[in-house]
């Protein structure tokens, strides 16, 4: 009898359906990135080319560009730049100090109303931000802090996703066994929080500070409302200032293009220079 042969070969139905969600996630990246290459191209463009040239062809302006823009006002960019990473940087540190902390208790400790207050956080995440802009402009302009750094970085600190996050994370990579090795070695709960759950945090940690950070960089309309005085903007509402003079003043759109593309780039660098702490099963083997 002649052998039986099996053949490995995968079905041809299989294949064409694995292309479908790939074909899918091209056209997502493309939508996402088009947006990012139409600002760089638009950047390089000089006031008499963005009109008049094609779409998609690069121009020979962009050093101007920057330059005009860096000299706009004495500098008025470098101001809201600083402000901006004063408010983003600030603020998603602070965010993730306290996320941290209150994410590791909710997840190791048993005290009366623990529900109740991660009912609470779950509520506050569906609660848009938008609908807190007002309440939040009133209680500060009551206290006297409206128009002040103060207004936009104190309404950034707490973050219920951020807290819900961390909870999460420090359920699943902070072993129980690891903080009762620590106990009975006479680690006090203090010392097994700094020396022992945050560590094994640090990855979760940083997907908070970034998520927070591109949160604060990106925010408009709390600083919109909150801020009158355009040396304490951030570069949000700086080029929604430009682009409203932009009505008057067409030359400005090169300006504000421009300002809009170097603004990304800090969030690139981030991404890029952070990855690398997105780590897992760091307490792999801690307890053996």
């Amino acid at each position: 009898m002649a052998p039986l042969t099996v053949s490995h070969r995968r079905p041809r139905t299989g294949r064409a359906a694995g292309l479908v969600p790939t074909a899918l996630l091209l056209v997502g990246a493309l939508y996402c990135l088009f947006p990012v290459v139409w600002v760089l191209i638009a950047a390089t463009k000089s006031p008499g080319e963005l009109f008049s040239t094609s779409t998609l062809s690069f121009g020979t302006g962009f050093l101007d560009n920057v330059g005009e823009l860096f000299a706009y006002r004495d500098g008025v960019f470098w101001l809201w730049a600083a402000n901006t990473l004063l408010y983003a940087g600030g603020g998603a540190l602070l965010s993730t100090a306290v996320s941290a902390v209150s994410g590791y208790a909710l997840a190791k400790y048993r005290f009366p109303g623990r529900a109740l207050i991660f009912n609470l956080l779950i509520g506050g995440i569906l609660v848009p931000s938008v609908v807190l802009a007002v309440p939040q402009y009133l209680l500060f302009s009551k206290v006297g802090l409206a128009d002040s750094h103060w207004a936009v970085l104190l309404p950034q600190i707490l973050n219920p996703y951020g807290i819900y996050l961390a909870r999460v994370y420090a359920t699943a990579s902070v072993p129980d066994s690891l903080l009762e090795a620590g106990r009975i070695d006479g680690a006090g709960e203090w010392l097994l929080m700094r020396r022992v759950a945050l560590p094994l945090m640090v990855p979760g940690m940083v997907t908070i500070f970034l998520f927070q950070f591109v949160a604060i960089w990106n925010n408009f309309l709390l600083p919109f409302i909150m801020l009158g005085d355009d040396g304490k903007f951030p570069l949000t509402v700086g080029l929604y200032t430009l682009l409203a003079a932009g009505a008057n003043q067409p030359a400005l759109y090169n300006l504000i293009l421009t300002g809009a593309f170097l603004s990304i780039l800090p969030l690139i660098a981030l991404f890029l220079t952070m990855q690398r702490y997105w780590k897992t099963d760091l307490s792999s083997g801690a307890v053996k």
